[in-house]
């Protein structure tokens, strides 16, 4: 009793009216991830959950270690979302400590309302408080960051273990973590003068090895793909995207008063000045990032840490803006209580990823009758329907989409030998479905499915550049890891692929003959001449085994080449 009453002591009216707010916050939230469906995405981690690991193809594990911990307290979405809708109140919280004055006496009942009205009319922190998926843990440990980073600004003696924990937590979470370390030393270069500062990092570090463990024994997958696999070409589209879902996700009835507030704010002190910086570099950077492809808005979420510091530091000083935000935020949020009732209930009938689930994935499954399916490129929705169905099925990496953590699951080698539908195209298809939810399939049936996914090549012989007409030797050894023999014909054939951006290709067939038996490895040397189609590109260059109407990845580690004009 004595405790709670001094914690109730060190806790201001305006304190407890936010604590009470995140309570009432958070019970929406757990109704809300209740009755509303799973995205494709959050399907996708229940796979991640099903295999925890060190770490994953698109993402760090801690979304797969949240996801599966929910599922032991609770069934359906609420429990693959369950902790995720606690993070959210904790970094509010946090983030709260942060901004309010430091003088009690100043805290107002009015500081309160207005922190919560800026947090609850932001789009972004709506969707991202409930739904499991990574950017929930990268604001929570962003948000252990910032309360880390404010502790070392003051010279606490032990602080830098703290920002060395949140350093190794929020690379655990989600990569774009790393931005917000490097935008802190940014706005605080002083921190490389710290010795301790290094200190922190080699922490980071040690706590991060069983992470860079797993990404070594899987040739850095996820580094590659983050770094360069979702690259396409320009397209001045998606820069006007990026800057359109930017004023949405975060209020465009705001956007003004956030850049006179900007404008207008002084920090008075590291943290606050960190915070202020944090919205243009985290927005910046990746405008600069729309230029190489589409850019998702949750991308920036962490400035939305920076985005309330701002807003809320110039509207608890200016009366009338205070009033237009309290006024407008009123509209924004009922407009968001009609908003989350649909997501909730659809009444509207709208045909999207998160509605119709259950019924949908249950038609698939009548038609599959038994049999697994094997999915060309909807590597989230193969997930569902495991999820909804309990059924077989896997996802086929696809060179003419993207590859994903189904490469790492070797669902497909348990289905050899099995009558399965494989999803194709509408002129080779034997089936057809159309789901409650939108979703059109064409699927063919395989008497005899034999997967060549897992067929290894190694292979010398390409250069970093190439001119046209240059004839290549290309030694490889071809390696059958399958307890059945694999054989190139009429519908196994061995292609040269040469990959350029993210959907674009080239194929070339090698017309190699082979026969490989359980276990067996041969030599074969392809001779190659670089045609003038190839000119001016850079490419991933290698080679793949087709198989019938399957979608294909490389089967082997594809080379880096460029071919000269």
């Amino acid at each position: 009793m004595k405790a709670a009453s001094n914690i109730n002591g060190r806790l201001t009216k305006s304190d407890r009216i936010v604590l009470a707010w995140l309570f009432v916050w958070l019970f929406i939230n757990i109704l809300q991830a209740a009755f509303t469906g799973l995205s494709n995405d959050e399907a996708y981690y229940t796979l991640y959950a099903e295999n925890l690991a060190w770490g994953y193809f698109d993402h760090p594990p801690v979304t797969a270690i949240l996801v599966w911990l929910g599922m032991l307290f609770s069934s359906g979405s609420l429990g693959i979302r369950l902790f995720f809708t606690l993070l959210q109140p904790i970094y509010l919280w946090i983030l709260w400590i942060l901004v309010r004055t430091d003088k009690k006496e100043s805290r107002t009942p009015q500081d309160a309302k207005l922190f919560m009205m800026l947090s609850a009319t932001v789009l972004m922190l709506q969707l991202y408080g409930f739904i499991a998926v990574p950017d929930g843990p990268l604001m929570i440990s962003s948000a252990c960051y910032l309360l880390a980073f404010d502790r070392f600004s003051k010279g606490r003696h032990w602080a830098w273990i703290g920002l060395g924990a949140a350093m190794a937590f929020m690379a655990y979470s989600k990569y774009h973590g790393a931005l917000v370390v490097l935008f802190s030393l940014i706005t605080a270069p002083w921190m490389l003068k710290k010795p301790k500062f290094y200190l922190a990092g080699i922490l980071a570090l040690i706590l991060f090895i069983p992470h860079l463990k797993w990404q070594y024994d899987h040739n850095w997958a996820s580094f590659a793909y983050h770094l360069s696999g979702r690259n396409t070409t320009f397209e001045f589209g998606d820069v006007i995207t990026y800057i359109v879902n930017m004023l949405v996700v975060f209020n465009p009835l705001f956007v003004p008063v956030f850049f006179q507030a900007w404008r207008k704010t002084k920090p008075t002190n590291e943290t606050q000045k960190f915070l202020r910086w944090l919205p243009v570099l985290f927005i910046g950077f990746f405008l600069l990032s729309s230029i190489r492809g589409y850019v998702q808005p949750q991308w920036v979420i962490a400035c939305t840490f920076g985005i309330l510091y701002v807003m809320f530091e110039y509207c608890r000083i200016h009366t009338r803006t205070y009033r237009y935000i309290m006024r407008a935020g009123t509209v924004i949020i009922v407009l968001l209580v009609l908003f989350r009732i649909e997501m909730a209930f659809n009444p509207l009938g709208i045909k999207y990823e998160i509605f119709n689930n259950e019924e949908s994935y249950s038609e698939l499954s009548r038609m599959a009758a038994g049999r697994p399916l094997i999915f060309s490129s909807s590597y989230s929705e193969s997930a569902k329907y495991r999820y909804y169905t309990g059924g077989d099925a896997y996802c086929e990496p696809n060179i003419r989409y993207r590859t994903h953590q189904w490469q790492f699951v070797d669902y497909d080698t348990e289905f050899a030998g099995q009558r399965v539908l494989i999803e194709t195209n509408e002129s080779v298809a034997t089936d057809y479905i159309e789901l409650a939810n939108g979703n059109d399939y064409y699927w063919t049936e395989c008497d005899d499915f034999r997967p060549v996914r897992l067929i290894d090549i190694k292979f010398t012989g390409i250069p970093s550049k190439l001119e046209c007409g240059q004839k290549l030797s290309i030694d490889m050894t071809v390696t059958n890891p399958y307890s059945y023999a694999v054989s190139t014909g009429p519908d196994t054939r061995l292609i040269m692929i040469w990959k350029w951006g993210r959907y674009d290709m080239l194929e070339y067939d090698t017309d190699i003959e082979l026969t490989l038996q359980p276990g067996e490895s041969v030599d074969r040397t392809f001779v190659f001449t670089v045609p003038d189609e190839l000119a001016g590109r850079k490419y991933s260059a290698g080679f793949a085994f087709k198989s019938g109407v399957c979608a294909y990845w490389f089967n082997c580690n594809p080379v880096k080449t460029i071919v000269k004009k």
